[in-house]
């Protein structure tokens, strides 16, 4: 790839030159010295470097380099001096460049075209360099953003899911202990009741619930039954399940164990004891 190269100055000598031998490495553009034409070029051109080519420039002439060096350096292009060591040093304390680089008689324009290529192509390197480290910043800030947003999601998450009140399903055939116990509860969790094994099961089916209140002695599908239906199903199998029983005998109590429930309440219900029990639970 050529690098666009915009010259001016009066050594025409020189100029040719770079038209002429150094065509390879330059696509080679000129331009008088006038602060309006050199604007324009840097504008429509967009050079890899500028190239002053001096011959018995004035004073008056250098002192205009002034203005068109600032337009230069704000589009951070660099600036190459090429002429005599008192032209060059003239111009450089008349019209201070910032990092210029200078090449003074006796000097070959092979080695003035090497080392303007070294030059760019090491401009051209570190910002390829930037680049990819920008891109590499942004792409870690990008993954950290979409970390923060994540743990923000998941906390808020949590806290609509603290917020609301825990959820409790009572099943028992008993209609005057899902009265009993949704009376005592509500004030507290959402409750829903069912008659039987059935309708809870169906509930489920389309609705969550945080913990079952069980009655283990019911007609068709027992507390034992529904149970093993809970855990078959991925939806359900680890959702706290706590027998309501009124089966007081060791046995019977043993074999209520043997399921391994989150709990049992024996029946009548101890008010006290369901309360510490879905706290213990539930939180």
């Amino acid at each position: 790839m050529k690098y666009k190269v915009l010259i001016t100055g009066n050594n025409k000598m020189v100029i040719n030159e770079f038209f002429n031998n150094m065509d390879f490495s330059f696509e080679c553009i000129s331009t008088s010295n006038r602060y309006d034409d050199i604007v324009n070029h840097l504008k429509y051109i967009n050079p890899d470097v500028f190239v002053y080519c001096l011959m018995g420039e004035t004073p008056d002439e250098m002192k205009k380099f002034i203005n068109e060096e600032r337009e230069i350096s704000k589009k951070q292009i660099p600036i190459v001096i090429i002429g005599e060591s008192k032209d060059c040093t003239q111009l450089l304390k008349i019209a201070p460049v910032i990092n210029p680089t200078v090449f003074q008689k006796p000097y070959s324009f092979q080695n003035i075209e090497e080392k303007i290529v070294e030059m760019l192509d090491n401009k051209k390197r570190t910002i390829n360099k930037t680049l990819v480290k920008d891109k590499d910043v942004i792409s870690k800030a990008e993954d950290a953003v979409k970390s923060v947003e994540k743990l923000l999601a998941n906390l808020e998450a949590k806290e609509k899911l603290e917020g609301r009140r825990k959820h409790v399903l009572v099943v028992d055939d008993d209609s005057s202990v899902l009265k009993l116990v949704k009376g005592y509860l509500s004030s507290k969790y959402d409750v829903a009741t069912a008659k039987s094994g059935k309708v809870a099961m169906k509930f489920l089916e389309t609705k969550t619930t945080d913990m079952i209140l069980l009655d283990y002695e019911m007609p068709d599908d027992n507390g034992a039954t529904v149970l093993r239906k809970l855990r078959a199903i991925d939806k359900t199998k680890n959702i706290p399940v706590v027998f309501l029983t009124g089966v007081r005998e060791k046995e019977k109590i043993q074999e209520v164990l043997s399921l391994n429930p989150r709990g049992y309440l024996l029946k009548p219900i101890d008010m006290l004891k369901l309360n510490s029990l879905m706290k213990g639970i539930l939180g």
